[in-house]
């Protein structure tokens, strides 16, 4: 039996990181970061709990990197979906609502992420936050900014802090008022992306 080629083992290290990553997002999910172990996660994804350690150098991390994967597949897939949006500020419309509809409907994960990120180790980058850091770049370039490179944090920090307040324990902001507030700041028209409702909440609601 002849050796696999290195191109193959590359693939199998690529499929079991990524079954790693899945895993994770659903033991997440389903049980909390406190009740989800390393061996938990390396049985869910069937694989060797060393594997783990051999790619990612925690939990924390290996968490940062299963949520970005999610952020960075569901952005893909707003902005692609059809019809196949060409126009700039669609394709920021539906970023916004990507990343903004993850907070609604994976509310444990992306608190969990958030909190993750303000604990002492701090946003850690890795090949999934660079996809996202990437597809954000490119949104805010096709939207017309004349220096992404400035644009880009500045969106990306408005995101995180609206993905915070709708996650605030006791006091969330509305999805619909922080949407229409990220659009307004953007110049947004509500019908853009995937607007929850057909009319913008009045404002100071």
């Amino acid at each position: 039996m002849s050796p696999r080629s290195a191109s193959a083992n590359e693939e199998m290290r690529r499929r079991s990181r990524e079954r790693l990553l899945q895993a994770t997002v659903e033991l997440v999910g389903e049980r909390g970061y406190e009740a989800t172990t390393l061996a938990d996660i390396a049985d869910r994804a069937g694989t060797a709990r060393g594997l783990v350690s051999y790619y990612f150098p925690g939990k924390r991390q290996l968490l940062q990197s299963a949520v970005h994967r999610v952020m960075h597949l569901e952005l893909e897939a707003g902005l692609e979906r059809a019809p196949c949006a060409r126009d700039g500020r669609e394709r920021l419309a539906r970023a916004i609502d990507a990343i903004l509809g993850l907070a609604r409907d994976r509310p444990l994960l992306m608190r969990t992420h958030m909190a993750g990120i303000l604990q002492a180790e701090g946003f850690i980058q890795c090949p999934e936050q660079q996809r996202l850091a990437h597809l954000l770049h490119d949104t805010v370039a096709a939207y017309g900014s004349p220096d992404p490179d400035s644009d880009y944090p500045l969106l990306r920090a408005l995101l995180m802090g609206a993905v915070v307040a709708v996650l605030l324990p006791g006091a969330p902001m509305p999805f619909e008022r922080l949407r229409a507030e990220l659009f307004q700041r953007y110049g947004l028209d509500w019908e853009l992306g995937v607007p929850p409702g057909a009319e913008p909440p009045p404002a100071g609601a």
